[in-house]
């Protein structure tokens, strides 16, 4: 009863204590700014939620991970964690991680929490797939369970055989149980045992419904151990054939009948034979033996050996042989042409003999072929001095004849003008109205006064290059070889005429030549003519260098700057070169023009109205490409009205270029020297700085002078390109004041620049004419 009593005065104490109002109360306010206050002083963590209405601790966070995890399956993603508990995803993610590394066998792919109880299902759910196919692929796993290929492979590995009831490819992927590779490998064995030819494998594949991936496996396994006799050739590729013993057997003793028999095989026909790869084969199957390898066949010592007497004996008895007997019948011209040379340096004969097609012939013979025209080609020299003297100059002036006329002097003087573009004196020097008859005439000609009455390749090739004297045809020298020849067939004389046709050319030209000197060398006019001709050339040639070097100098800009060089060059010094090529022509066509240099594009079309139609057209495209945007074009234009005009353009060489950029900065440096307005010496200076760091000449207008300046930055040291910029802006500053100075009347400021202009024109040409100095003091 006691008990009891003390029970009823507790129950009534505690009844009486919750009717009781509590003097202090806190309000959710109250305690929501304690709670944040006692957090930000790290006294207590906590996190809100995202809707701010409870604060959850990180032990909570991880218990309710842990908690969904399980409700899952074992596999959550991390983002639908964040939207069950409310928090924000960076305290989940970093709450998930720990739990990651806390919980043996939990772990995180792919922003997802997976256990091992999820994988160890996951792996009985796969195992049971594969024992009802057969096979499983792990690509296809990776699909269906949204797991990374290499993930999965890993954690199947660790399981096999006991979880997985199956072997697994590393290469292919691929996981198979023990009853499907047997039935698939006595598949493979029966049907590999029955094939009798070679059997591309895709077929097999496709045909049988093989699984490629164990098939190469399988069947190395059963060729090894001996089951299946063959072997695949061309590897696990596409294009691989399985080549059975019985076959390959027939297959070497066909080709070891055929090499022994014929010394030689063709690839074409180990091709034929199902031979994927016959040059491999051969080297392979015959590699003790001496072959030489050619583009369709391959040949042995002993065709060599009989080719190698064959020549010698040509050499030493100083005749020829014609060697097609001795080739092989399945030889192509390439490799007959590859087999001969190989000979002839196997014999060391290279200096004593030489192939002409299938046949080789002693130089000893070739020499007494061509002294057997010695007397024809003087007598044919004789009689072409006298019918056409004017065709017959020397190698430089080949295309060029001299006309009657006067003044050559005269004509050097202007061509001293052209070349120095200097207008003074050139009225004082050409006094007298009445000599504009040109003492030079280019002339081209035509193929109907050219003697072709038996024209074949090689005179066809001479009649194109206009003034160049024609010996004798192919059918003509094959006429003389027959009477003074013997033992040779018509076939062989025609390949040795066609062989001599270029000596026989270059030796009738030089005698002719001297023929023709010889018979002018008392005549002054006659060796003044062929003076002014050669300079003629030799003018059209260096304007025709300058051009391409000036095309290779303008390279270095900006496709605008481009433009305005290219436009200043055709209108300057291609336009000088196209008044000099109408020049002549007008005077070989009887209609005089007095200075090339006064010709301007109005002139030039009346002259070239003037002209004959054949050589108008290629000159009217020359001239319209003087107003077009490329260099390239005008070339072009160029090269081919020369070829139609019988005006020879000379390819430029090393040595050429060097002259041409010589001259063209020694010109500049003359011009410098003498050079007193500002502008001009900063225009001279660099052009000239240009060339001496790119070693390219450029001829550029005044405009693109900054561009220019802008270019050399990378290439000058830094106190030159401040002088050059110094310079520049007071050059500048003085052109665009010289009209306001002449308006205002103000000259101080002017003065004062012109002063610093004046001081500063010694230091801007010695930036070339000392290079080095200038280069010492930057080091």
């Amino acid at each position: 009863m006691g008990d009891w009593e003390e029970i009823r005065r507790l129950a009534a104490d505690f009844q009486r204590v919750q009717f009781t109002e509590s003097v202090q109360r806190l309000s959710e306010r109250n305690c929501i700014e304690i709670i944040t206050k006692l957090a930000e002083e790290k006294k207590l963590d906590v996190v809100h939620t995202l809707d701010g209405k409870e604060f959850i601790t990180p032990s909570q966070i991880s218990r309710e991970i842990r908690d969904e995890l399980y409700a899952h399956g074992g596999r959550i993603n991390v983002v639908d964690l964040q939207k069950i508990i409310n928090v924000d995803l960076v305290h989940v993610e970093s709450r998930a991680n720990e739990v990651a590394k806390s919980d043996r066998g939990t772990r995180i792919i792919l922003g997802q929490l997976i256990t091992e109880r999820y994988l160890e299902q996951m792996c009985e759910e796969i195992n049971d797939k594969l024992q009802e196919a057969g096979q499983v692929n792990i690509t296809e796993l990776s699909k269906t369970h949204q797991l990374p290929s290499d993930f999965l492979t890993q954690e199947l590995s660790v399981r096999l055989g006991r979880l997985i009831d199956g072997h697994m490819d590393q290469f292919t992927g691929l996981i198979f149980t023990q009853n499907f590779i047997n039935r698939h490998k006595a598949k493979i064995r029966g049907l590999f045992s029955s094939i009798t030819r070679p059997t591309p494998m895709n077929n097999l594949i496709g045909q049988y419904g093989l699984q490629d991936n164990l098939l190469y496996s399988l069947l190395d396994e059963l060729v090894n151990s001996g089951r299946v006799l063959g072997s695949v050739v061309g590897g696990r590729q596409d294009k691989a054939v399985f080549v059975p013993d019985v076959y390959c057997r027939a297959q070497n003793a066909w080709v070891e009948s055929f090499l022994t028999h014929n010394s030689y095989l063709e690839f074409e026909s180990l091709s034929r034979l199902g031979i994927p790869d016959p040059v491999n084969y051969i080297k392979k199957r015959f590699k003790d033996r001496k072959l030489l390898f050619l583009q369709l066949v391959c040949v042995e010592a002993a065709i060599l050996a009989q080719l190698e007497a064959s020549v010698e004996e040509a050499v030493n008895s100083e005749t020829w042989t014609d060697l097609q007997l001795l080739l092989p019948s399945c030889l192509s011209l390439d490799d007959s042409a590859t087999l001969i040379s190989h000979v002839i340096h196997s014999v060391h004969a290279q200096s004593s003999a030489r192939a002409l097609g299938t046949a080789v012939v002693s130089e000893k013979f070739i020499s007494s072929c061509l002294v057997l025209f010695d007397d024809i080609m003087q007598q044919k020299a004789q009689m072409e001095v006298k019918s056409d003297p004017v065709l017959l100059l020397t190698e430089d002036d080949v295309k060029l004849a001299p006309a009657m006329g006067e003044n050559s002097s005269r004509k050097r003087d202007k061509r001293d003008e052209r070349r120095k573009k200097a207008s003074e004196g050139s009225g004082s020097l050409r006094a007298g109205g009445g000599g504009n008859a040109r003492e030079i005439r280019i002339r081209k000609t035509k193929k109907k006064n050219r003697r072709d009455e038996d024209s074949d390749d090689e005179t066809a090739t001479a009649q194109c290059k206009p003034a160049k004297p024609v010996f004798m045809s192919v059918p003509e020298i094959v006429e003389v070889l027959e009477k003074r020849v013997c033992d040779c067939s018509e076939e062989m004389l025609e390949v040795i005429a066609q062989d001599l046709v270029r000596p026989l050319s270059r030796a009738y030209k030089e005698v002719v030549q001297s023929v023709f000197l010889s018979s002018t060398s008392t005549s002054l006019s006659a060796g003044k003519r062929r003076h002014t001709a050669k300079e003629l050339q030799e003018e059209i040639n260096n304007l025709y260098a300058n051009v391409r070097a000036l095309e290779r100098g303008i390279k270095h800009f900006s496709d605008d700057v481009q433009l305005h060089m290219v436009k200043h060059i055709l209108k300057s010094l291609c336009s000088d070169l196209t008044n000099v090529m109408i020049s002549f022509l007008s005077d070989d066509h009887k209609t005089t023009v007095d200075n090339p240099n006064s010709i301007t594009a109005e002139v030039r079309m009346k002259l070239l109205a003037k002209l004959p139609d054949d050589i108008k057209a290629p000159l009217m495209k020359l001239n319209s490409s003087l107003n077009g945007k490329s260099i390239e074009e005008f070339l072009c234009n160029l090269e081919a009205a020369a070829e139609e005009c019988g005006i020879m353009l000379k390819k430029g060489d090393k040595k050429k270029e060097k002259q041409v950029l010589a001259m063209h900065k020694h010109s500049l440096m003359d011009q410098l020297q003498a050079a007193v307005d500002e502008a001009l010496v900063l225009h001279l200076t660099v052009l000239l700085l240009f060339q001496q760091h790119t070693h390219c000449m450029l001829l550029a207008p005044g405009r693109c002078v900054s561009n220019i300046i802008h270019t050399l930055q990378s290439k000058l040291p830094q106190d030159q390109y401040e002088l050059l910029m110094q310079y520049h802006t007071l050059v500048v500053k003085r052109l665009v004041g010289k009209k306001a100075e002449q308006m205002d009347g103000d000259s101080e400021g002017s003065a004062e620049e012109l002063k610093d202009l004046k001081n500063l024109t010694n230091e801007i040409k010695e930036l070339v004419f000392t290079p080095r100095k200038s280069s010492t003091l930057d080091q």
